[in-house]
């Protein structure tokens, strides 16, 4: 069995966020995370639709949009996840492309429930 789980949101990422705001006056690591959860709850159905319509270049440009916001938050599987299904297209294999937009789907929800609690937690 595993030990314990990786975090969904990597904690070096989060600090890092927090040392540019040192005493949390400006709350940056809440409006950061709050701008990233608009942005996902705007580009979600975005990769969904595109995923309906067969665009392979609208899912590939809301992966590259969503691959770098993620990584700056720590959500470091969505930002995997996002890179590799910008490479699938990139590459044309789009054989894989199904179960990585299904993972892609599944991390949002998980991202977002993990983004919910800090967000809001001094604002």
């Amino acid at each position: 069995m595993n030990s314990a789980p990786t975090p969904v949101l990597d904690e070096d990422a989060l600090q890092r966020l927090r040392e540019l705001d040192p005493g949390g006056q400006s709350h940056l690591l809440e409006r950061v995370l709050r701008a990233f959860e608009s942005s996902l709850l705007r580009l979600a159905p975005q990769l969904r639709e595109a995923r309906q319509r067969g665009d392979v270049q609208g899912v590939r440009h809301v992966a590259h949009t969503l691959k770098s916001s993620a990584a700056s938050i720590g959500a470091m599987r969505m930002s995997r996840l996002c890179a590799e299904i910008e490479a699938a297209v990139r590459q044309e294999a789009v054989e894989g492309l199904p179960a990585l937009l299904d993972d892609v789907d599944r991390e949002f929800g998980v991202v977002l429930q993990a983004v919910q609690p800090l967000r809001g937690a001094t604002g």
